[in-house]
């Protein structure tokens, strides 16, 4: 997808608005109890994050798997992010999906609190990159 420079800016901040919007609903997902959805919008709050970042770099990619792969290639390869974010973005990723698709799965908040805060701090990371 071939964007001019203004459609490139404008979807990056439309994208960065969306991680924002998806982090805000955590804490009242989280007081809820409803730690399933909390992975959801871990997940997509983060992956609006990526994708507003391979956007700005000119990457495209289709898929969830494949802007995993991208911002390991791009950036975590290239030391922009370290190997420890990459896991990160990528244990989310299986964590949305089994607690998406897995029926007999239910997040707890012992294993998905603990990410809140990464979570948060690489969408920061993120935004700076992004602003230099």
């Amino acid at each position: 997808m071939s964007l001019t420079d203004e459609e490139r800016r404008t979807t990056v901040r439309l994208q960065i608005e969306k991680a924002h919007k998806n982090f805000a609903q955590i804490e009242l997902l989280s007081k809820a109890g409803y730690w399933d959805n909390v992975a959801n919008r871990l997940y997509y709050s983060l992956f609006h994050a990526v994708s507003a970042m391979l956007i700005r770099d000119g990457y495209n990619v289709s898929t969830h798997r494949g802007a995993v792969g991208a911002f390991g290639m791009h950036y975590v390869t290239t030391g922009i992010f370290s190997i420890e974010e990459g896991k990160h973005y990528s244990r989310l990723q299986g964590l949305r999906e089994k607690s998406d698709y897995n029926c007999a799965y239910n997040a707890e908040e012992k294993e998905i609190a603990p990410m809140i805060e990464p979570t948060r701090l690489m969408i920061e990371k993120i935004e700076e990159y992004i602003e230099n």
